[in-house]
Parts: structure tokens; sequence; C-alpha cells
């Protein structure tokens, strides 16, 4: 199966010890929106009920025909056969993540704001590089800061796609995407929207 290109919306989880119901109404919105990733981060359920919730999502995500990114959990993007996974810096290398999981998984890196990091997973074998944070995010408050003109930089080292995070919203997602971001990874600019389906097709819309 051709995997598919990085690009458009890619929606991240906010997995909270709230309602479960909710998260797939969130994250069903989204996708009707047109998000085309998924990427399942849960910072807070234990194995077995992370299997469960990303079962549901990875239907989810076949119904609409998008693809499911697992956060830095190898094991269970294996068990589900999801479409890829995302690494951080303190998470596996990506030799043995495409050793274990094969060509036909997407790989994701996180590059922060340096452009080596990707330069490096390019040579590796990543299917995309992510960098940020953009913005101020408080979902990592802490993260490092990253000049907008490193994506267009980026365009002229790197033949990946680049995923642009941090703080990303309606109003400044359409700055990064003309700098050359390919996707826009959002989780609070999303989910936290009052209308989360019509947030996502103005967000997917940049990409039209």
């Amino acid at each position: 199966m051709t995997k598919p290109p990085v690009q458009g919306l890619y929606a991240i989880t906010h997995v909270t010890d709230t309602n479960e119901e909710q998260l797939f109404e969130n994250v069903s919105a989204a996708l009707r929106g047109g998000a085309r990733f998924i990427q399942y981060r849960d910072k807070i359920n234990a194995a077995n009920a992370r299997q469960r919730i990303g079962h549901r999502l990875l239907m989810l995500c076949r119904e609409y025909e998008s693809s499911l990114i697992i956060n830095d959990d190898i094991g269970l993007c294996q068990k589900l056969n999801a479409d890829g996974i995302h690494l951080g810096k303190d998470d596996m290398t990506l030799k043995i993540a495409r050793e274990q999981l094969g060509e036909e998984k997407i790989i994701g890196v996180s590059c922060y704001n340096q452009l080596q990091l990707a330069v490096n997973a390019q040579q590796n074998g990543a299917d995309y590089v992510a960098f940020g944070s953009f913005y101020s995010s408080s979902t990592k408050p802490k993260a490092v800061n990253a000049p907008i003109e490193l994506l267009s930089e980026a365009k002229t080292h790197l033949m990946l796609p680049t995923v642009a995070i941090g703080g990303i919203t309606v109003d400044n997602g359409k700055a990064l995407v003309d700098a050359g971001a390919d996707a826009l990874a959002l989780i609070n600019g999303l989910f936290a929207a009052d209308d989360i389906e019509m947030t996502a097709t103005t967000l997917s819309n940049y990409f039209s």
C-alpha cells in the first residue's frame, strides 16, 4: 500500500480523564472538517485502555480515509496495525523503529528548532519531520521556540514534508503554510475550539 503524503491538517488528540466518548466525538468532528492525519497521543491511560481507544480511532480514520499515527508507542502501533508512529528525542531511534515497522509504515520525527536533526532524519529514512514550537503552547509551555523562517530554510535542504506544531490557530496557521509548512499539527487550537468541525475546515482550506 502506498503511503499517503503528509500534508494538510494533522490533529493530535488531547486525552484527559474525562468522558472517553467526547474524545471520539471531537476526533469525528475534526475528520469531518478534513483532518488527514490523527495522532493518538495519550499520557494517562494504561496499555489496555490505549489499545481499546486506539482501535476506535483507527476505525474512525478508516471511515474518513485518513491516517492514524501513534505517538511514541511502537508496540501499540504494531498491535493496531496503525499507519505509523511519531518519535520524539527521548523515544527509540528511527533506525530501530524502521526495522520493527518496515518500509510501509509512516515514521515522523520531532526536530524542534534544529534543521540538522531534520537532515539526519531524512538521511535515516523518516517520512516527515516536525518543527516547533512556532507559537506559545499551553500543552508544552516550556517547548523551544522555532522561527518561522526555519520552514522556508528547510525547503532548501529537505525533500521531506515538514509539519509545523506549537500554538497554532486559525489566525496564525496560514502564515506557516505560506512559509512552507506541508501540514499543521494542532491540539488545543483545534480540540478546544467552540466548533471543531468548522475550525478543521478552515485550517484544511489553507492547503487547497
